[in-house]
């Protein structure tokens, strides 16, 4: 397991120092918003890192349902956490660089507006983890709030294409509507934070099941005392 964490930390930097050559160097300004676009290559990267975190959670979700396994609620709530993390980079993002493509900080268009609910949503799921220290009970509330929240997942996703929105179409059922080297930037991009979520899975489920097992010494620990 260090070897294969070593190879990954290595491919990971590695990867990262690929995407950032692309976004700065290897990739032109655009002609309207100029250097500013490169803002959304990481607005991209953090999408589809938040969206395959989230896929994780309502798959591990439901596997725990079917088995009862808590490995699997482990994996929900650590790629719970994650995604959390990249959908707040991706607003964060996504606010910069709607004020350098559009001129305003916010506006209620139906993808911000979806993406906010989506953060929202799985912000209640981990707080409502924190509800209890029953880890059956909490591991089967989550199961069911995650698998609710994660209804949004696709809505968010469709909503440039269900709804009238100000939010552009970049891939597209004829193509992707970029330049090559830009879209090779947003690939990049995308990758890296792939990357860079499987690497803080694997830190995050050591952590989860460390604490877990600090937590069941206290536990063994009471016990006798009471004895």
């Amino acid at each position: 397991m260090g070897h294969f964490r070593q190879a990954w930390l290595g491919l990971l930097g590695a990867g990262m120092v690929v995407v950032l050559y692309l976004i700065f160097l290897g990739s032109p300004d655009d002609a309207v918003l100029g250097p500013s676009q490169r803002i959304f290559y990481v607005h991209m990267g953090a999408a589809a890192a938040a969206g395959v975190a989230y896929t994780i959670t309502a798959a591990s979700s439901v596997l725990y349902l079917g088995t009862r396994r808590l490995s699997f609620d482990r994996w929900a709530a650590a790629s719970a956490e994650i995604g959390t993390v990249f959908t707040t980079m991706l607003l964060i993002s996504g606010i910069l660089w709607g004020r350098a493509a559009w001129g305003i900080w916010w506006t209620w268009d139906p993808r911000l507006t979806a993406t906010v609910i989506l953060w929202v949503l799985f912000m209640g799921y981990l707080m409502v983890r924190q509800w209890t220290d029953s880890r059956e009970r909490r591991a089967r509330l989550g199961a069911v709030l995650a698998l609710a929240a994660y209804v949004d997942v696709p809505i968010d996703y469709m909503t440039i294409r269900w709804w009238k929105s100000i939010h552009p179409v970049v891939i597209t059922t004829h193509g992707i509507n970029m330049a090559p080297a830009m879209m090779a930037a947003m690939f990049a991009a995308m990758t890296g934070m792939l990357l860079l979520m499987g690497a803080w899975m694997q830190l995050r489920l050591s952590l989860m099941r460390a604490e877990w097992g600090l937590e069941d010494a206290r536990n063994r620990m009471r016990s006798m005392g009471r004895r």
